[in-house]
């Protein structure tokens, strides 16, 4: 198990929980109510930062049901959160719905933050790649050829 320190910056902050045992990701909250317009993005307060360690990553999610039935995703998804960073979690929500605003209100649960370990890499020039089976087959390439039912 993987201990992650935060601090609440308000007194309205929660702290990221599962929903329940098993789950991927933890509920970020809305620490701050907010209206998103049709078509438009905010930047939503969590009140809360982390600290990230070294070697880790955070990853901010959208929430499935927010997107199914209101056209609420992430502008930058998935938002990252480098171990470096100290600041307040910002939630980057767009509302891709043309018609309706979105109101966000405080404690409304708007992304998800997963943790996950990264390597630091270092890119070696090569004058040669290995070769795959897909190749150098980009978007929209997988099962060209391919009869799908």
């Amino acid at each position: 198990m993987l201990e992650i320190r935060f601090r609440r910056l308000n007194d309205l902050a929660q702290v990221p929980r599962y929903a329940r045992q098993g789950d991927a990701a933890c509920d970020l909250v809305a620490g701050a109510d907010a209206q998103i317009p049709p078509l438009g993005r905010a930047g939503i307060a969590t009140g809360i930062a982390v600290e990230i360690p070294v070697g880790f990553a955070g990853f901010v999610l959208p929430r499935s049901g927010l997107a199914l039935r209101h056209g609420i995703t992430l502008a930058n998804a998935p938002g990252l959160i480098d171990s470096g960073y100290r600041g307040e979690i910002i939630v980057a929500l767009h509302n891709s719905d043309p018609s309706e605003p979105f109101f966000v209100t405080v404690g409304d649960r708007i992304a998800q933050l997963v943790i996950l370990a990264v390597p630091h890499v270092v890119y070696v020039e090569a004058t040669s790649l290995g070769e795959t089976e897909r190749g150098e087959g980009g978007f929209g390439s997988t099962g060209v050829g391919a009869s799908h039912s």
